[in-house]
């Protein structure tokens, strides 16, 4: 079964977020075994220079390093990668498991995104649309897209 690890930086705070997030942990169980990692975000100033900015998305970044599993192939979502359909979303993944990829790991940045050298590195830079989500809403999103990509893969019913 494909092993999808979602790393993400911030914590939910309000309850809905939460539920939405278990909601999906639940649907994705027949589909793949997902682990959902939370990260610390830094703290900045309300208005930080470029160089604490910079710091601050590298030490985050030299976390999320640390949780991407061995050999998984890694997905930065940032708002200036590849839009794709759900279908397409489905097909990456089929080529992906079809490759010889057994875990994929995502990446969801906090408020001030992911660190230039990660999203580089990544083999797949995905955005979900040119709009700025909060990370919250993306956490959810995300999941929910690759509850829909996997269900297509399936031949389920639940993408119309």
């Amino acid at each position: 079964m494909l092993g999808i690890r979602l790393i993400c930086v911030g914590k939910l705070g309000e309850k809905f977020w939460k539920e939405a997030v278990k909601e999906y942990e639940k649907r994705l169980a027949g589909y793949c075994k997902l682990e959902i990692v939370e990260l610390p975000e830094q703290r900045l100033p309300d208005r930080p220079s470029e160089g604490q900015l910079e710091v601050a998305l590298r030490k985050e970044s030299e976390l999320i390093r640390a949780k991407i599993p061995q050999g998984a192939a890694v997905i930065a979502m940032c708002i200036e990668g590849k839009t794709m359909s759900s279908e397409q979303l489905a097909e990456t993944f089929g080529e992906m498991t079809l490759s010889g990829t057994s875990r994929i790991a995502i990446l969801i940045g906090g408020s001030c995104g992911l660190d230039a050298a990660l999203k580089r590195e990544a083999r797949l830079r995905l955005s979900m649309s040119p709009m700025t989500f909060p990370h919250h809403l993306a956490r959810v999103m995300v999941l929910e897209q690759v509850y829909r990509a996997l269900n297509i893969q399936a031949g389920g019913k639940y993408h119309k």
